[in-house]
């Protein structure tokens, strides 16, 4: 009888040569904890179709913010749940020096002075339309917008954001706000580009979240097929060009060979975006059974790692860096 000389299992023969021979690792510092703000004091409001998250109102953040820090995670992302009434087409509170959003950055970073603090820059929350850019007669309006997103993420590193994320998909926004950020000496505020968002079906619970779904249409003619790859490539080349620090790709899960790809063909950090709905997908599933919920999460946040992502925001965050 004809043996292989070359066995594989003998690296998984036992729990301590798995480890050794273990190829790619996770680790907190490696997770992003995206963070809801609301308005008032003392309150935190569940996310229906989000079991286990929440939104929090800025004192409850900042004891969270804190909380996370000390469980080994590194960067927050911010997002704000604006009130209709301060919702206009040209996102106007999204600029107020004393907004949600800039009132949340200097608490975080008076409470928490190392965490990385990231910010969301978008209009859809600050939006009537709930769009990404400024709408005129139907259509989103793309230079226009980008003016008013670089004027945002100045707000935001003035605030003292770490990372500014625009992931408003907008042509040309990250050389815009590169320069806008250089031009008032904010020359180590960094951007994390939402470099290839699909316009997924996975979206729906953040939508839920921030009260932020399109009033009209759809968001396809700025985010991304999902049937393209080629393009994420070329989305991702130009951001890196235009000064992005990292790129990212949205959703997670369905896009590994999306993130595989950019990782070949940048020289920058690339981060995903585990999205709402795939945590809804875990949390219902574990909920009837189905499937072992911190095995599914372990293995989902592993596979963002081998397909080469350097850094994962995930609703998970928490949970998977109390189980690291």
């Amino acid at each position: 009888m004809n043996y292989p000389l070359s066995r594989p299992r003998r690296n998984r023969k036992s729990a301590s040569i798995r480890s050794m021979v273990q190829e790619n690792h996770l680790r907190p510092e490696h997770l992003i904890a995206p963070l809801f703000i609301i308005e008032g004091k003392d309150k935190s409001e569940p996310i229906p179709s989000m079991p286990g998250y929440y939104r929090h109102t800025l004192d409850k953040t900042v004891t969270y913010a804190k909380y996370l820090y000390n469980l080994g995670i590194r960067s927050v992302l911010l997002f704000v749940k604006v009130p209709d009434a301060k919702k206009d087409n040209e996102g106007t509170e999204a600029l107020n020096p004393d907004g949600l959003m800039q009132r949340a950055i200097k608490s975080i970073k008076d409470a928490v002075p190392e965490l990385c603090v990231m910010t969301d820059v978008a209009l859809d929350p600050y939006s009537s339309y709930g769009h990404d850019g400024v709408v005129e007669d139907g259509k989103i309006i793309n230079d226009v917008s980008v003016q008013i997103l670089s004027e945002m993420a100045l707000s935001h590193a003035l605030a003292g954001a770490d990372f500014v994320a625009p992931s408003d998909m907008m042509d040309g926004r990250i050389g815009a706000m590169r320069e806008k950020l250089e031009g008032n000496a904010f020359h180590n505020t960094g951007i994390m580009a939402y470099s290839a968002k699909y316009a997924s079906c996975f979206y729906g619970p953040f939508r839920d979240a921030l009260d932020s779904a399109p009033g009209f249409g759809d968001k396809k003619t700025y985010q991304m097929n999902p049937a393209n790859s080629i393009e994420a490539i070329r989305e991702a080349i130009l951001d890196e060009a235009e000064g992005a620090d990292i790129l990212m790709v949205k959703p997670g899960m369905p896009y590994l060979d999306i993130i595989q790809s950019i990782k070949q063909n940048v020289t920058v950090p690339v981060s995903v975006y585990h999205v709402s709905g795939e945590y809804a997908i875990i949390k219902a599933a574990a909920a009837q059974g189905w499937i072992n919920e911190e095995q599914a999460i372990m293995e989902s946040l592993l596979a963002f790692r081998r397909a080469g992502a350097d850094l994962i925001a995930t609703y998970f965050a928490e949970q998977a860096a109390t189980l690291l």
